[in-house]
């Protein structure tokens, strides 16, 4: 079965195009080492919740949109694989120099994990 890395994220509403353009162009990296799908969401409809919700796990600002976004690979030892390879010290590639393609959002409130699919319908 699949596995899947998921992500929420808070991007600063003034800055959706430029996020866009990130993820557009850092995504096809996950694409060819082996991602078969990479899904990004911008939130409309992300309500407030009394005990916790979307926008305070990321501790999102009033002028904050969320993003929900996931990768879908065919297995975890792809993933593992691909993520090995990205992480290392020879591993160069211009969609990931922070210089070249700055993340535009606090990298710091990033929230992520893989997950095991269970149920597919």
């Amino acid at each position: 079965m699949s596995y899947v890395d998921g992500y929420l994220i808070a991007v600063p509403t003034e800055n959706k195009q430029a996020y866009i353009d990130f993820a557009t162009s850092s995504d096809s990296i996950f694409v060819e080492m082996g991602a078969t799908r990479v899904v990004q969401c911008w939130g409309d409809d992300v309500p407030e919740g009394s005990v916790t919700d979307m926008r305070k796990a990321v501790h999102a600002e009033a002028e904050e949109s969320i993003v929900f976004a996931w990768i879908e690979w065919p297995d975890k030892d792809t993933r593992e694989a691909a993520m090995a390879k990205m992480m290392a010290d020879d591993f160069e590639d211009d969609r990931l120099d922070s210089q070249k393609n700055p993340m535009p959002f606090d990298g710091s409130r990033l929230i992520y994990g893989g997950f095991q699919q269970i149920i597919e319908l």
